[in-house]
């Protein structure tokens, strides 16, 4: 039997600051397993987009995404890494402090399922096992390359691709440092205040928050 539960975002009160939450990355709410189908919502500033997360796909992956969701991780953070058609990058927070707390914070690869085509979403590591907070959404078919290394997808777009197609990519990866050319320092030691200053056209992730949680048993 198919049996579906919906929780609303709203319904969760937190017990903590969201601040001293996330500057504790060995809270239990971090180890809290993600719903079988949870649908986010990222406010930006170009219009809402949504997110399915599908915790089959990959279940490590989505655990920490919407552990992190739910603390309020991805709030007030800078869509960092945008190259034209390519991927679009986000995930390092603008808190200085919080970043500090989770750069390191490395969870287990997941086995790849689910191919890198245009609007799935996964995250971005360096190294295997390297994945921590960061994460991309495919702007095209990105599988020749990314289901090699392989980049597992954990989700998609369901909602807003045409707003994520315009966010500005206008400093490509200058802005991001590169994925692997060791030029993010100055995001994780001054997060906001480096990005604003240095590439104050960047487009912004005001908020990501649950909208849905769908459990089958």
């Amino acid at each position: 039997m198919r049996t579906c539960v919906w929780l609303l975002a709203g319904m969760i009160v937190a017990t903590q600051s969201t601040t001293s939450l996330l500057l504790n990355p060995d809270a239990p709410e971090f180890r809290r397993p993600a719903a079988d189908r949870t649908v986010v919502r990222l406010q930006t500033s170009r219009g809402d987009i949504v997110l399915e997360v599908l915790r089959d796909w990959a279940p490590k992956g989505a655990d920490r995404f919407v552990s992190l969701v739910r603390a309020g991780y991805y709030d007030d953070t800078r869509f960092f890494r945008a190259v034209k058609d390519r991927w679009v990058q986000f995930g390092i927070s603008g808190d200085a402090a919080i970043e500090t707390a989770w750069r390191q914070q490395t969870f287990p690869d997941d086995p790849f399922k689910q191919s890198n085509v245009r609007g799935t979403i996964a995250f971005a590591f360096a190294v295997p096992n390297g994945r921590t907070t960061q994460v991309f959404i495919n702007m095209r078919d990105n599988s020749p390359t990314h289901d090699i290394e392989p980049f597992v997808p954990f989700g998609r777009v369901t909602r807003g691709m045409e707003l994520a197609d315009a966010l500005n990519t206008e400093y490509g990866d200058s802005s991001g440092g590169g994925i692997r050319a060791g030029h993010q320092d100055p995001m994780f030691d001054l997060g906001n205040a480096f990005l604003d200053r240095q590439f104050p056209r960047l487009d912004r992730l005001t908020r990501a928050s649950i909208v849905a949680e769908e459990r089958v048993r």
